[in-house]
């Protein structure tokens, strides 16, 4: 507050100092709790990481690179909960919100600069993701993959696994790669009237070629004969096209929000399900969103009657109170995932709830 007296004294200016002792502390916060994630990960993963094949210390220069961005997206919120209940500690005990209130400043219009900063930040975090964040976890998936090697010049794809139904078989497939044209391990099984399995047929591999499907290294069995039959190459008669195989193996951490969409639309236009996906869609949108209310869930540190012993209560308690967020943010995600709940209300029911909570937490210490 002494940059205060230098300058006039009016709410802009009171604004203005909020929000950037704020933003300065959230840096600070960030980049510290990042590092520390980072070394403990580092830590735990370096043995796996120099038992590839040419690894080196710049395998672990590598493998801090590809991993940090993700540190940095899953500390945001986080440390914007830290930063409020930092702030909001700092001015109640230097009497600094006592001071603001006197010129007739309100609660809301105290956290309200925090908040702006938070909803910069959200924005921020969010493009961030999108061009940074999925494209490191890719390349860490295949690096992964590759057992940390650093001879492979050429990484092998992410391969991710489906399960698909098409009338009576329920198809397996171990990993979907080069945008579903190529799939390892295919398992089908064959269904008859009593639901039981009649036939097993397995593939080494499967390739999509000139618009038809063809089977390599085919076993088939048949559960009522008990007989096999063996054959090297074989055409698959099936509807399913590449994209539907792509569309159910994606990971939803390691594509963009468009690619994600485009693909629950390509589940949607089949009629199959798709509330898995259009959960975590939401969420992209959600966890962002969600570093805006830190400073609304914090104010508990800041506003009330302060009395002696009762600030590091209130800072724990706003510490509780945020770190609460996350853990049902989390915990609906998961229901929502499995169609317990409506996927949008999942990913959006925290952001409400919290939001109401906070406000009326707010109202009533204001009192």
């Amino acid at each position: 507050m002494a940059q205060l007296r230098t300058r006039r004294y009016s709410p802009p200016v009171l604004l203005e100092y909020i929000a950037k002792t704020f933003l300065l502390r959230f840096v600070v916060l960030l980049a510290g709790l990042a590092i520390i994630m980072q070394a403990l990960d580092l830590l735990a993963e370096s043995a796996d990481i120099l038992a590839g094949d040419g690894a080196s210390s710049e395998s672990l220069w590598r493998y801090t690179v590809l991993r940090l961005p993700m540190m940095v997206g899953q500390v945001v919120s986080f440390a914007a909960l830290l930063a409020s209940l930092l702030t909001f500690a700092v001015m109640a005990q230097h009497s600094e919100i006592v001071i603001m209130q006197s010129t007739g400043l309100s609660a809301f219009r105290i956290i309200f600069p925090m908040m702006g900063v938070c909803a910069f930040i959200a924005l921020t975090h969010f493009v961030f993701h999108e061009a940074v964040v999925v494209e490191t976890n890719e390349e860490f998936e295949r690096w992964k993959l590759a057992d940390f090697s650093m001879e492979s010049t050429l990484l092998p794809p992410t391969p991710a696994s489906a399960w698909a139904v098409e009338d009576n078989k329920r198809i397996r497939v171990q990993a979907v790669q080069r945008d579903g044209t190529l799939l390892d391990g295919v398992i089908i099984f064959t269904l008859g009237p009593d639901r039981k399995v009649q036939e097993r047929t397995e593939a080494g591999f499967a390739i999509w070629n000139d618009g038809e499907w063809k089977m390599f290294d085919v076993s088939h069995f048949n559960a009522e004969e008990n007989t096999t039959k063996t054959a090297e190459t074989e055409p698959w008669r099936t509807r399913i096209p590449p994209e539907r195989f792509r569309a159910l193996s994606i990971d939803p951490e390691t594509v963009s929000f468009g690619v994600l969409r485009a693909n629950i639309k390509q589940l949607e236009r089949e009629g199959l399900t798709t509330t898995r996906l259009v959960a975590w869609l939401h969420q992209k949108m959600v966890g962002p969103l969600g570093t805006i209310l830190m400073p609304l869930l914090a104010s508990l540190a800041g506003f009330g009657v302060l009395r002696s012993g009762t600030l590091f209560i209130r800072v724990a308690v706003g510490l509780a109170f945020g770190f609460s967020y996350f853990v049902v943010d989390n915990l609906l995600l998961a229901v929502g995932q499995f169609g317990s709940l409506p996927p949008a209300l999942a990913a959006w029911a925290p952001l409400a709830l919290y939001f109401f909570l906070g406000t009326s937490v707010l109202f009533y210490a204001e009192e």
